[in-house]
């Protein structure tokens, strides 16, 4: 699979990864994606590679109707 698109979103503190795992999990399951293998407590920002420009719509939509916490 190609990641070719791409969502930065605005996440802080630990655990983004799993964070942004158990949301999408909860949110989007069908979702395809492509995190970092890791990402800096200090960075408040993540970008996740995404299929297709209608994945990115969606996961934008969804999220601001349900930011992670």
């Amino acid at each position: 699979m190609t990641f070719k698109y791409s969502v930065t979103l605005p996440i802080s503190g630990n655990n983004k990864l799993r964070r942004f795992r158990e949301w999408a999990e909860s949110h989007l399951p069908e979702l395809s994606y492509s995190l970092p293998p890791q990402t800096p407590v200090k960075t408040e920002t993540m970008t996740v590679r995404l299929l297709s420009i209608t994945d990115r719509a969606r996961v934008l939509e969804t999220f601001a109707k349900t930011p992670f916490a």
